[in-house]
């Protein structure tokens, strides 16, 4: 036991001795000094300070953008296109990421959702011996504007579809057409043998 408080004695006048307290105090200014060198080092390495306002893109050119964002040092990344939306030009953005308004640091990259140059095709269904109704709704549904210009044929079946047409010239199923376009119906009159 005395070999142990001993050990215990001299612990304690060790910690109570000015050289315990001088390396003390080197430590924590040491440490001090490492995290403020740090902060300043990690501050001018990734540009702490810097602020970019990411300009408005909507509606622009891939020429026009690539101009404006050489001028902030700013880089874009193409990432998709959406439906075509004839509000805007072709081949303009449409969308953004980051937002027009938030602020970012040089080289970041602005990801952009272009315009594409018109609607995206899509095939004609085979919609022959369906009603009008059946054949107006299906056609909406995929995209499709359903005429006014409907050609009666003699046909058993009243309002039955026996055909489809587009810009005058009759369509057969499987042709692709660009979405928005307008079919007209061709229909049984019911008065057929």
């Amino acid at each position: 036991m005395s070999n142990f408080s001993e050990s215990l004695h001299g612990l304690f006048q060790f910690i109570k001795s000015k050289a315990f307290l001088k390396n003390v105090i080197i430590a924590v200014v040491s440490i001090l000094v490492f995290v403020f060198v740090l902060q300043w080092w990690l501050g001018v390495r990734t540009n702490h300070n810097q602020k970019i306002q990411v300009p408005d893109l909507q509606k622009m050119s891939l020429h026009d953008v690539e101009e404006a964002l050489d001028e902030l040092n700013l880089d874009f990344v193409v990432i998709d296109s959406a439906s075509y939306n004839p509000d805007y030009p072709k081949k303009s953005v449409i969308e953004q990421d980051p937002e027009a308004g938030d602020f970012v640091k040089e080289k970041r990259k602005i990801y952009l959702t272009l315009n594409p140059s018109k609607y995206r095709d899509v095939e004609i269904p085979d919609l022959n011996g369906r009603t009008k109704r059946q054949a107006t709704t299906h056609l909406r549904s995929i995209g499709f504007k359903v005429g006014n210009e409907v050609t009666w044929v003699k046909d058993i079946g009243k309002d039955v579809v026996r055909g489809l047409t587009y810009n005058g010239e009759k369509i057969a199923p499987g042709t692709k057409l660009p979405k928005q376009t307008t079919i007209n119906l061709i229909l049984g009159d019911g008065e057929g043998y």
